[in-house]
């Protein structure tokens, strides 16, 4: 039985070097989850891959079914998980390609389903949320990209958007003078929502762009794809390096 699971983001629709082996379509208490979850082995390692956009990318950022998608991995006895995201590079040291391992997150989302805990309880619940992602799987994400000579940034902090428009130069400011380093639109509450439910949970993040008023003239989905592309060709290889180890 699988259990490490890799949910992936926009340019991680599918894995290459995933032999599967079969497909399955999980039933939640929240609904469906956002594709079906793929079994199968790279390198020999059994693993699951889901989709988190839709097997065909199109569910937007604020419309995932974030709690169908985390409960139906654990419920198949996953235990770590590694998110894929794309995002936007606020910090000098985060340009287009490089990957980001972050060790913090700020939710500047709303309207989200965003906990298991908060109908029937017996008792009001807290996580400690204090390290959103679990550090054993963090530094073994920032060995296999050292193993594999990937450019990458050991640190950093995610400021999660509600999207599905791009930032504005303003608020990127704003989230800078926060400590947010780099920003996406998918790493809540689906981080909380892994704490919930005590699974080992980490971001591989992928700078497909510069932020908004960090770069040169507008943003375009040209240069997002061309640099997601180079991106998403390093996360294969540190995939493809951390497998064997966990």
């Amino acid at each position: 039985m699988a259990e490490i699971a890799l949910i992936g983001g926009t340019g991680l629709s599918s894995l290459k070097m995933l032999e599967v082996t079969h497909r399955e379509m999980v039933q939640t208490p929240y609904g469906p989850p956002s594709a079906p979850v793929i079994h199968g082995r790279v390198g020999g390692r059994e693993v699951v891959f889901l989709a988190r956009h839709g097997s065909g990318h199109t569910i937007p950022p604020h419309k995932v079914n974030y709690r169908a998608n985390i409960w139906a991995l654990k419920n198949l006895g996953i235990r770590k998980v590694i998110a894929v995201a794309a995002v936007g590079g606020i910090s000098d040291d985060a340009g287009p390609g490089t990957l980001v391992v972050p060790e913090q997150i700020i939710d500047y989302t709303t309207g989200r389903e965003c906990t298991y805990f908060e109908n029937n309880l017996a008792s009001v619940t807290h996580i400690d949320f204090t390290w959103p992602y679990c550090e054993e799987l963090r530094q073994s994400l920032i060995d296999a990209c050292i193993r594999t000579g990937v450019e990458h940034v050991p640190h950093g902090c995610y400021g999660a958007t509600q999207g599905p428009r791009l930032e504005t130069a303003a608020e990127i400011r704003r989230m800078a003078q926060d400590g947010c380093t780099i920003v996406g639109m998918t790493g809540m509450p689906e981080a909380a929502l892994a704490r919930e439910l005590e699974l080992c949970y980490s971001c591989l993040a992928v700078v497909a762009n510069r932020a908004a008023g960090k770069g040169e003239g507008e943003i375009t989905m040209k240069d997002i794809e061309r640099a997601l592309s180079e991106g998403m060709q390093s996360v294969r290889k540190v995939v493809e390096a951390i497998l064997p180890v966990l």
